[in-house]
């Protein structure tokens, strides 16, 4: 980056006036490296000096403004440690505000008789105190009832701060580089586009996010800012939906012989969630356009029978199927289920697993590529360069963001641009559905068949464990299983959570000690764990100790109990994915949750209240948040400085609909009211575009 620029945007932070070498590195640190990257440090919350309460009108738990003298300050002394601590005096009562970091630097900030504003969360300790709070030193004339000032509070750290650059310095600092680069504040959007949306200039959102006048320009410019990372979040899923739709492929339309028998042969009615699903593939798989498009459903709602269905129109016009999972558990169970009605109606079923080697293995190789192999079952060993298809016409991705793309690629690469059919069991909150699929159609199975029992569950203390054991073994002497899941297996003193291998060692020899108890974990050999699986389904085994290994793909109808120890430690999403694996069968299941401790019990009270799957979802994502909800880290285009998923839905709808019909109408961005849109895609935007680039 050249030091200057004939952009003053592109200046390098170092130069801009009030920064220097010293702050130039520390910012540098944080990805501040110019004016438009410190432009972009948006403020973490505001104090709102609009807003003044009494100290004698405050109360416990509110967030509060307080604007007062500051009459006393020093250390104190706890027995653990020291923390700095200053009154303020408002004329109605005293303030106690408290510092327990960094409270070396922070003692300089004060004296006594200066004028500040606080603003933090009360609370109650020998009077009303804050710990922490955001401060902002005033001038002593300044009458703040009077200013209607609402001030931004920015991110920090010791480091930062010790460089002069809390708050106060970043306003000093961004008010400069808003001066600087004032003229360069193009808008991507023109003024007709703006006004059909309600959009204040780009120029003004970002004025009024670091130096806002009122509450109404602050939201006009945390509503503009939002919808621009949202709007670029799906400029990128249109770019990437018309990438994949433009690609040609062979169409299937007809309906012959497999597909009405296995629907005839079906022992259940088909919802009619499952219907609508049909007909959305059947209308794909019936163009020459390439389908690309994910089942998304609860646990229990039928996908496997919607994939089998695809299959069979497929196998109907003489195209191969292969269906991809990303464990040999839940292969097996998948190859199982189809089987059993593929076998019915004439359908060439097989299963490819890593283990199969020599002559048995080059037999079914031979099949595969002469096309008698219809449909193949298996994990990544389908993947392997000498897996060659004769027709391949559909690939079905199980649980597809456990691949990476260059294993999806491998296997759309064994034929001529298959149609694509994901499938995942995790219930997608919607607004967070159309950015991580946004490149997707998205088929949304949100009823279970009518013959579903619910789950009941309980959020139970562990002081009760005892009469659970009692529950348990009555259960089992009716005939009945039961999993006890926990997050770890192996001790962890950091965490003091259970393991399941201490547990399995005193629910074994001390509380079932007349039970067959096994263990099942991720680092189990793949024959250990089958072996495991295959004798806790065929009741041999009474109580299984697992992890989560069993979160997907295991169908024992005889299991009615579920306990899941440090529930806590759990997504809710991932308990909803647990407790789908009791009350598959005729009997009802029970799901009990212990929590690492009472405290945290609060959050798993939902699990009580609703068995929809979506319902927690939408819980899940608003506590904890995009970047964690698939276990995975958050991928790096989904990196928002602004905009929520988990909040900001209804502009995300907004934004996709407009980048989907500006991309649709102009793909490159190459029309002249689109090319300022292209340059900031590219420029302020280079992580999404990258990811464009790769895939």
């Amino acid at each position: 980056m050249s030091t200057f620029s004939n952009n003053p945007l592109d200046t390098e932070i170092t130069f801009l006036k009030g920064v220097g070498p010293v702050r130039g590195k520390l910012l540098n640190k944080i990805g501040i490296f110019d004016v438009r990257s410190l432009l972009h440090y948006y403020p973490r919350k505001f104090l709102d000096r609009t807003n003044i309460k009494p100290i004698n009108q405050l109360k416990v738990g509110e967030e509060a403004v307080i604007i007062g003298e500051v009459i006393n300050q020093g250390f104190r002394r706890t027995r653990r440690s020291n923390f700095f601590q200053i009154t303020v005096d408002d004329g109605y009562g005293k303030l106690l505000c408290n510092w327990f970091n960094g409270i070396s630097w922070i003692s300089e900030k004060f004296h006594i008789n200066q004028k500040i504003a606080v603003f933090g969360k009360v609370d109650f300790y020998k009077g009303f105190t804050i710990s922490h709070p955001d401060y902002d030193i005033l001038n002593k004339n300044e009458d703040p009832n009077n200013t209607g000032k609402i001030i931004a509070q920015y991110p920090s750290s010791a480091s930062l701060k010790s460089a002069g650059l809390e708050s106060s310095g970043f306003r000093k600092i961004i008010s400069n580089a808003i001066l600087h680069s004032n003229e360069s504040l193009h808008d991507c959007f023109s003024l007709k586009f703006r006004n059909k949306i309600g959009l204040i200039s780009y120029k003004e959102a970002i004025q009024y996010i670091h130096q806002p006048e009122n509450k109404e320009k602050l939201n006009q410019a945390i509503y503009r800012l939002k919808f621009d990372e949202l709007f670029f979040l799906q400029i990128l899923m249109a770019k990437k939906r018309i990438y994949t739709k433009k690609e040609t492929t062979k169409a299937y339309p007809k309906i012959g012989n497999y597909t009405k028998n296995i629907y005839e042969k079906l022992p259940f009615k088909l919802t009619g969630a499952q219907i609508k699903g049909m007909r959305e593939i059947r209308k794909d798989i019936s163009d020459s356009k390439q389908m690309n498009r994910l089942i998304q459903g609860d646990v229990g709602c039928g996908k496997t029978v919607l994939a089998l269905l695809s299959a069979s129109l497929v196998a109907d016009n003489e195209g191969q199927i292969a269906f991809l999972a990303p464990t040999e558990i839940l292969a097996r169970q998948h190859y199982k289920t189809i089987k059993r009605l593929a076998d019915l109606v004439g359908l060439k079923v097989e299963l490819l697993l890593g283990g199969k080697k020599g002559e048995e293995r080059n037999g079914l190789l031979d099949l595969i590529k002469n096309g008698k192999v219809q449909l193949l079952i298996g994990t990544h060993a389908i993947i392997q360069h000498d897996v060659e298809f004769n027709n391949l016409g559909l690939v079905i991705i199980d649980e597809q963001h456990r691949f990476g793309v260059e294993q999806r690629k491998a296997l759309l690469n064994k034929g001529n641009h298959p149609h694509i059919l994901a499938m995942t069991a995790t219930p997608i909150p919607r607004t967070l559905a159309i950015t991580y699929h946004g490149d997707m159609d998205v088929t949304i199975i949100d009823q279970l068949p009518t013959n579903r029992k619910p789950v009941k569950t309980f959020v139970v203390n562990s002081s009760q464990e005892h009469k659970i054991y009692k529950f348990i073994k009555k259960e089992v002497k009716s005939g009945n299983q039961c999993f006890f899941v926990y997050p770890l297996i192996e001790e962890s003193e950091k965490l003091n959570l259970k393991s399941a291998e201490t547990e399995y060692e005193k629910l074994s020899k001390n509380i079932f000690p007349d039970l067959n108890v096994g263990f099942i974990h991720g680092k189990l050999k793949p024959e250990d764990r089958d072996l495991r699986m295959k004798e806790f389904k065929e009741n041999i085994l009474q109580i299984l100790i697992a992890t989560t290994v069993i979160e997907v793909g295991i169908d024992i109808p005889n299991a009615t109990v579920m306990v899941i120890e440090n529930a806590d430690r759990f997504g809710l999403a991932q308990l909803h994915q647990l407790r789908g694996r009791i009350g598959r069968g005729e009997k009802a299941g029970v799901c009990i949750l212990i929590p690492s401790n009472d405290e945290v019990s609060e959050r798993l009270k939902i699990m009580e209240s609703t068995s929809d799957g979506f319902e927690i979802a939408d819980e899940d994502l608003r506590l904890r948040g995009p970047g964690d909800f698939f276990g995975t880290k958050q991928h790096g285009y989904m990196k928002l400085k602004i905009a929520d998923i988990s909040k900001d839905g209804k502009i995300a709808r907004i934004a996709r609909k407009y980048a989907f019909e500006i991309i649709y109408q102009d793909p490159n961005l190459e029309l002249f009211n689109h090319k300022r849109i292209f340059q900031k895609f590219k420029k302020e935007y280079a992580h999404m575009y990258a990811y464009l680039q790769t895939g």
